[in-house]
């Protein structure tokens, strides 16, 4: 198949692109913009999508409030986080060469989430709202430095790390548990928004801010990404062509830990995307990291946005939280992996 090979930096980046890759990642940017059209035109008002794109492009001021206060910045806040997830769940299966890893099933987001209700319960009266994803993202870092440290035992293997992050998980939320219920009414309130999933109530400064923190790990993942593909060959194999394993799994364990924190303290705890996005992404474009990378944050902004466009549309006036939706397709795809891999 004829490859195209790309170096930018005096080489220090580089990357192959190839027709299927460009095909696979053109039909999934248009899968992900049509639904994110027709989520600003579905709601309890049906918009038509030409006065959509209309009131996009400054031509209309009919639909201003409706489409570019409530809809848009949700749909917006949606691409981000099913992105980070995805990416995020791609980074934990390529670093621990396990295909059941995710931010979700190893504990990664309950350990934000604990961190967020944490901050919420104790921290806000002094500080502001928008230190909270710091206290997720120290709380994912915590839980996965905790998770790694336990399962360690002359190396980890992929069943020891999954069933200690799901019993590390399992620890974290009934501690959330706990501080709701002896916090008050106004903070349990609170605290629930992190913890639905939910996109609700979604604001321009919720996406400008999670945006800029999605900024940081970018540049590592495009220095880095190649090496990750060497690190799935084993370690002896990585140590031996000059790479620092070590260093660079602590690298990409941040990496992973503040897309996670970042999505979990915006969104809350939406599950199973950092799962099912790099699997689906495999099977469409292969196994190299660099490649798979905006394919999975594609998928996974599908994905989520999918799940928060049902939420609010098909129980109206109800407004369903978007994890509700995710977990009911990922629990049955995580035990449909758990068959598969059951030999391995």
């Amino acid at each position: 198949m004829k490859a195209w090979t790309f170096r930018l930096f005096k080489g220090n980046i580089s990357f192959q692109v190839t027709k299927q890759w460009l095909l696979v990642l053109s039909i999934c940017f248009i899968t992900v913009l049509t639904i994110f059209l027709f989520s600003l035109s579905a709601g309890s008002t049906w918009i038509p999508l030409s006065e959509v794109l209309l009131q996009l492009f400054g031509q209309m001021d009919e639909h201003t409030f409706v489409i570019e206060t409530l809809r848009l910045p949700r749909a917006l806040l949606a691409l981000l986080v099913g992105s980070a997830l995805g990416v995020a769940g791609l980074i934990l299966q390529s670093l621990v060469r396990n295909p059941l890893a995710s931010p979700d099933i190893i504990g990664i987001t309950s350990g934000a989430s604990f961190g967020a209700v944490l901050f919420i319960a104790l921290g806000t009266g002094v500080m502001s709202m928008a230190f909270l994803p710091f206290a997720a993202i120290a709380g994912g870092l915590c839980t996965a430095i905790l998770i790694y440290v336990i399962s360690w035992n002359k190396g980890v293997t992929p069943i020891r790390l999954v069933l200690i992050g799901i019993g590390i998980s399992a620890i974290l939320k009934a501690g959330v548990t706990f501080m709701l219920v002896f916090s008050n009414t106004f903070i349990t309130s609170k605290a629930y928004v992190w913890l639905t999933g939910s996109l609700y109530a979604a604001s321009w400064s919720d996406v400008s801010s999670m945006f800029l923190w999605l900024l940081l790990p970018l540049p590592i993942l495009l220095i880095f990404g190649r090496s990750l593909n060497v690190t799935e060959l084993g370690d002896d194999v990585s140590i031996s062509i000059g790479i620092r394993v070590q260093v660079q799994r602590f690298i990409f364990l941040m990496c992973s830990v503040i897309l996670a924190g970042t999505a979990a303290a915006y969104a809350g705890g939406i599950e199973f995307v950092g799962l099912m996005a790099p699997h689906i992404a495999r099977r469409l474009v292969g196994r190299s990291f660099v490649g798979l990378v905006p394919i999975t944050a594609l998928i996974g902004a599908a994905l989520v946005l999918v799940a928060d466009l049902i939420a609010r549309t098909m129980f109206l006036p109800l407004d369903i939280p978007a994890g509700v939706f995710t977990a009911a397709i990922g629990a049955p795809f995580f035990i449909y992996l758990l068959f598969h891999n059951r030999n391995r």
